[in-house]
């Protein structure tokens, strides 16, 4: 069964792939530039169908790839991110054993429920209710799925990795790290005991944000199959028309979006990993409705740190200290060109932006990580590839509505209210200083080396004056803290001009005690 599954997929996937591998090194060869975009877009439709056709793994693959910068032309990122997740819903009845074995009799817990689902998801259904008469919402999941789910990933892991590589030999290195990390997702998006705390966490997080609005949980009506919330009705974020009946500011609205999902990301430790137009929506009042918390992010304080020092790099135009953020983000090989990177990204942005840096856009960056990641062997971990994609799915909100709008500006407006800015600096200056530490032990590690080259040349040595030997040493020990400064200077300015002046003065002194 397995393997005929596996034949199945195989030939259903085949056309897509090979177009893929042609797209992809037409794309790369010439950067994204004089490319028919619409042919395409016209083979990204076709990997979308083709995963609907696939079922509720694909679907979920193809979200997921939506994000994938690293390994897919930018239009096919922008078709693939119109993937929804609805699947015709399984009968109420196949679904009410599932609410029953977990919880107990519906008409003893529950009020009601309505057999019409509210929606269909590739893994789940929601239901409207009610308890003791509040309004509620009841996720279940679908089905059968798990059993689905585990025949398709099994699938997935003889497939994928093997297409990868066939598609392009540089995406060897993150294939595979790519296939655990979503296989990762989808089994924490069946557990709804974590997306019940994920939930928490961020209300919790966002509790003094009077911008957003988090659902509670029924946990006496809650278990890893059920998720029963309290149900907050809303427009839709990119109902244009109902909004502007509304009133709403749609320039504010895209500003407050931007700024919840951005300081859930960089203040917290926890990020909505996907709010597509169908998981936000928006009261009368204005104020923003978040739901579906199966798929987040979570960055460590040390991994917020350096993602924030690759904003300000890539805001400042600064290639190197944006490469110095992204190695230490785990983002590059490890025998990555470093003169062949900084000149891409030195050069992609110096085309990409005539302006002042405060005027880069979501567009902008995007387009930016697009053309370098496809260009260079690089590796997108986790849960940097769900804040890619959060930040395009939030791009296509910002398109949607069409206003004038500068997440540059937004970005710092953040940082400066979180007093991110200076941590983030206090980072780099750390960095520099171990740079620094590293540079003058490499220099102290020559003295074996220098040791021997005096030995073996003293027969030389031997017809110059002893004092010459002062010199000798003063001078290599001095070209050796002014090459590593002149590194350092590239990352931090003042550490660079600091130690390129201390090499001068140590071989002053040297030569000094030459003439004694």
């Amino acid at each position: 069964m397995a393997t005929k599954r596996t034949i199945k997929v195989l030939i259903k996937l085949l056309p897509s792939i090979l177009a893929l591998r042609k797209d992809r090194r037409k794309w790369v060869r010439q950067a994204g530039k004089d490319i028919d975009t619409e042919q395409y877009r016209k083979n990204a439709r076709k990997v979308l169908n083709t995963f609907i056709t696939l079922g509720p793994v694909y679907i979920k693959l193809g979200q997921w790839l939506s994000s994938r910068a690293d390994i897919l032309p930018q239009p096919y990122l922008e078709e693939l991110a119109k993937l929804q997740d609805k699947v015709p819903s399984a009968p109420f009845e196949q679904v009410k054993p599932i609410i029953e074995n977990d919880l107990g009799p519906i008409n003893e817990k529950f009020d009601k429920i309505d057999p019409n689902p509210l929606s269909g998801a590739s893994l789940g259904q929601v239901y409207r209710g009610s308890i003791s008469g509040q309004q509620i919402v009841v996720k279940v999941k679908r089905p059968g799925i798990e059993k689905i789910v585990s025949e398709d990933l099994e699938v997935l892991k003889k497939i994928l990795p093997l297409a990868l590589r066939f598609v392009d030999p540089n995406l060897r290195f993150s294939a595979k790290a790519m296939l655990s990390q979503f296989i990762e997702t989808i089994h924490e998006e069946m557990d709804y005991t974590i997306e019940s705390s994920n939930l928490k966490k961020i209300k919790h997080d966002m509790k003094n944000n009077n911008k957003v609005i988090v659902p509670s949980v029924y946990d006496d009506y809650s278990s890893k199959n059920v998720l029963t919330m309290e149900y907050l009705p809303g427009i839709k974020v990119t109902n244009v028309e109902a909004l502007d009946e509304k009133g709403i500011d749609r320039k504010q609205l895209v500003i407050d979006v931007h700024k919840i999902f951005f300081t859930m990301l960089l203040r917290h430790s926890l990020f909505h990993a996907d709010p597509h137009p169908g998981n936000i929506s928006v009261t009368d009042e204005g104020k923003i409705i978040l739901y579906d918390y199966g798929m987040v992010g979570k960055l460590d304080n040390e991994t917020r740190l350096r993602l924030i020092r690759l904003y300000l790099a890539l805001v400042e135009k600064d290639p190197p200290r944006t490469v110095n953020a992204m190695n230490d983000l785990g983002m590059l090989t490890p025998d990555f060109n470093r003169s062949v990177i900084e000149k891409g990204i030195e050069l992609t942005v110096r085309a990409m932006h005539g302006r002042k840096p405060d005027e880069m856009e979501v567009q902008s960056l995007m387009e930016l990580a697009n053309k370098t990641m496809s260009k260079f062997p690089f590796i997108l971990p986790k849960n940097l590839a769900l804040y890619m994609r959060m930040a395009s799915i939030i791009e296509g909100i910002y398109k949607q509505h069409k206003v004038d709008f500068k997440f540059v500006k937004v970005l710092r407006e953040i940082l400066e209210e979180e007093n991110l800015i200076k941590d983030a600096y206090i980072e780099e200056l750390k960095y520099s200083f171990q740079r620094f530490a590293k540079s003058i032990d490499a220099t102290i590690s020559i003295a074996p080396e220098l040791k021997k080259f005096i030995e073996d040349n003293r027969s030389i040595q031997l017809n110059a004056k002893p004092k010459s030997n002062i010199l000798l040493s003063g001078s290599i020990l001095s070209a050796a803290i002014f090459v590593g400064s002149a590194v350092l200077y590239s990352s931090n300015e003042s550490i660079g001009i600091s130690g390129m002046i201390g090499s001068l003065v140590i071989m002053g002194i040297f030569t000094i005690f030459r003439k004694k």
